[in-house]
């Protein structure tokens, strides 16, 4: 049993590719916590996808023994969270079950946008920080001008940060001490009632449900019926046990410590993140707070392009949301694409990760229509609408106006590319509210609508400063624009799929863009195909996809030209009615090809 003062837990907190899981592999090899034949690069990113886009998705977490330069045994507990933006919220939720964090910065690049919003996350669950520059052993590192950055821009005192290079092992040990010396150790009373904190779930094949925990007061042991305060379910621990970071079966978890239990819990909706486990006999007086549920910000469409597969993708869906408490998702149908679900994530990024999972992991094949955003409708008769498909848009004459949802952006930028990033914001309709600078960065802030972001904002920031700026944004708020709902009729039928919500403005140019790409997308038909985009009753663009002739006048030979008139009228007529009658079969590679990103 280890006394409270010898327990630490903490997260490390960085912008992405600051060096967080190698710093998370240096602790974990320096301590001996995993032998050295079974070390591997980013030892906590398990999933295949985490390997190889380089990044962390999910919060993993490990517990480390550590012998203290003084002689004293430790037990460290640390969560290594994710660095972007889409992923904040798993970031949140594991600080809260830690006291402190290891705010990393990489001595090369300096604070960078994502930096900011993770430590001011880290600031709002009280905990003590301790700055680490990492990259040292770089020649472009300057820990003066770095740690200078730090005390401008985040504002807490960097003279003592440690000077760490992650990759060769220097400074780990200090580190270590550092975390010993000025992180807290976490209170809780061994005698109390249980009360546990229920900080994550995941599923395995063969022990079911299992749950990360992190126990506040109280003991929990194997055999103890459990009671869960939020689902009002009851359960008996089976197994409980610490991540090193294979799972380790201990004899029990005492306050202030992190491990995890299995209980038999068939569903993991059964578990619900931020929920207080407690003992079913002598249950706790109070449960804690929890989190804020996720409020999703980007909505897309998820259908099988296979439709015999569609109970493969509910089953899919269902395993892959009960590991991501941020993923939401309801089902619908389409005309053009049958059954499907729409779901609602963080970011793009995120889309792109669970989009990816479930092609993979479940081997469907997947087609995602555009990303939309929520809009707020407020009707003539004084209702509020929540629109999340822009295909369900009401009659527009029922509504009278529409509100959409504004971020404020932060982006950091190098100075000599700060023209073309205002330039990027103000094409997006953005409202500049601040520019200052950290050094020879410059720090712009923005107010933008959400829909122009979730399109491509990123890549073109990305494509215009070269990768060298970064970016991270907040909810601001509803704001009322000058909106409409544009349809994309092909043969004057609307294809719902390719609905989509555009600034008046701006209308025009989108729809040509789109009719242009469906033109060399749809194949010919034996009549002609109208392409329109159309707003209300309003066509504002259109292209016609001419038609494939056979050629009637071929057996005439001689004769006067009234024959072959006859024949040209006939088959116009044929067309005509064709046309009338004939459906336009519209390939899925053409509506993928379609919902791509504006080029």
């Amino acid at each position: 049993m280890t006394p409270l003062s010898h327990i630490r837990n903490f997260s490390i907190v960085a912008h992405i590719d600051h060096g967080k899981s190698t710093l998370a592999d240096r602790l974990i090899q320096m301590t001996d916590t995993v032998a050295e034949r079974d070390m591997k690069e980013q030892m906590l990113d398990a999933m295949d996808i985490e390997r190889e886009r380089g990044i962390t998705i999910k919060a993993n977490t490990v517990r480390i023994d550590y012998t203290a330069r003084d002689g004293q045994q430790y037990v460290l507990n640390l969560i290594d969270t994710p660095g972007h933006v889409d992923f904040a919220y798993e970031v949140s939720r594991s600080m809260r079950a830690v006291e402190g964090s290891l705010l990393v910065v990489d001595s090369t690049q300096g604070v960078e946008a994502q930096t900011l919003a993770n430590v001011y996350q880290a600031i709002d669950a009280n905990h003590e920080l301790v700055p680490v520059l990492n990259k040292i052993d770089l020649p472009a590192s300057d820990l003066a001008r770095t740690a200078e950055q730090i005390e401008e821009v985040i504002g807490i005192d960097a003279s003592g940060a440690i000077p760490v290079s992650a990759k060769t092992g220097e400074g780990i040990v200090d580190t270590l001490e550092a975390i010993i010396e000025h992180l807290p150790p976490p209170e809780g009373d061994r005698d109390a009632p249980l009360k546990a904190m229920l900080v994550d779930s995941k599923y395995d094949l063969y022990l079911g449900v299992v749950v990360l925990v992190r126990i506040m007061d109280g003991v929990m042991k194997k055999g103890d019926r459990i009671h869960m305060m939020q689902t009002d379910a009851t359960y008996n621990v089976e197994r409980i046990g610490v991540f090193r970071p294979a799972m380790t079966v201990v004899d029990e978890l005492g306050p202030g410590e992190i491990g995890f239990i299995t209980a038999s819990i068939k569903q993991v909706r059964d578990t619900r993140v931020g929920d207080t486990i407690t003992h079913d006999k002598r249950p706790c007086a109070k449960a804690l707070p929890g989190f804020k549920p996720s409020v999703p910000v980007v909505f897309c469409g998820l259908f099988p392009v296979d439709s015999s597969q569609f109970g493969d993708l509910r089953d899919s869906i269902e395993k892959l949301a009960l590991n991501d408490a941020s993923f939401s998702y309801e089902m619908e149908s389409s005309a053009a694409l049958g059954f499907g679900f729409r779901c609602g994530f963080l970011g793009l990024l995120h889309l792109e990760v669970i989009r990816d999972r479930v092609e993979r992991e479940y081997d469907i094949e997947l087609i995602t229509t555009a990303p939309s955003v929520i809009y707020h409708l407020y009707m003539k008769s004084g209702d509020r609408i929540d629109l999340h498909n822009p295909a369900d848009m009401p009659d527009p004459s029922t509504v009278d106006h529409v509100e959409e949802p504004r971020i404020k952006a932060t982006i950091l930028v190098p100075d000599e590319f700060l023209g073309d990033v205002l330039k990027l914001c103000q094409d997006r309709r953005g409202l500049q509210l601040d520019l200052t600078y950290a050094g020879s960065r410059a720090m712009v802030v923005y107010d933008l609508p959400l829909n122009e972001v979730v399109f491509d904002f990123y890549d073109r920031l990305k494509s215009v400063t070269r990768g060298y700026a970064s970016f991270d944004y907040q909810l601001e708020g509803y704001r009322p624009d000058n909106l409409a709902k544009m349809s994309i009729l092909v043969n004057d039928e609307p294809v719902d799929a390719l609905a989509m919500m555009v600034h008046r403005d701006r209308a025009e140019a989108r729809g040509r863009a789109m009719v242009e790409k469906l033109k060399d997308l749809i194949p010919r038909h034996m009549f002609k195909i109208p392409i329109q985009a159309a707003i209300g009753g309003k066509v504002i663009a259109r292209e016609t996809l001419s038609a494939m002739r056979k050629d009637v006048t071929a057996k005439c030979y001689g004769g006067d030209a009234s024959r072959k008139k006859k024949l040209l009228e006939k088959q116009k007529a044929g067309k005509k009615k064709m046309r009338q009658f004939g459906r336009v079969e519209i390939p899925q590679e053409a509506f993928i090809s379609a919902l791509k990103m504006d080029d």
